[in-house]
C-alpha cells in the first residue's frame, strides 16, 4: 500500500506542504548564493601583532 510522505501538516491542509517546501527553497538558494560568494571572496589577512595590542593589556592575555 502506498502512503504519501508528509512534510508538514495542519490547520492549512495541503498548504501546509507548499508553504514548508517553499521555506525549504528559499532557505537552501540563499545558503547556495552565500557559499558561491563566499568562494569567490579572496581570504581574509591573518591578524598581525599590530592589530592585537590590545593584548598586552593586564585584562587581557595573549593565547600562544
Amino acid at each position: 500500500m502506498f502512503s504519501p510522505v508528509i512534510l508538514a501538516h495542519g490547520a492549512l491542509g495541503p498548504w501546509d506542504e507548499l508553504i514548508f517546501l517553499g521555506v525549504s527553497v528559499i532557505f537552501l538558494t540563499m545558503m547556495g548564493i552565500s557559499w558561491v560568494r563566499s568562494r569567490t571572496n579572496p581570504p581574509l589577512d591573518p591578524p598581525t601583532a599590530s592589530s592585537t595590542a590590545y593584548a598586552d593589556t593586564p585584562d587581557h592575555y595573549r593565547l600562544d
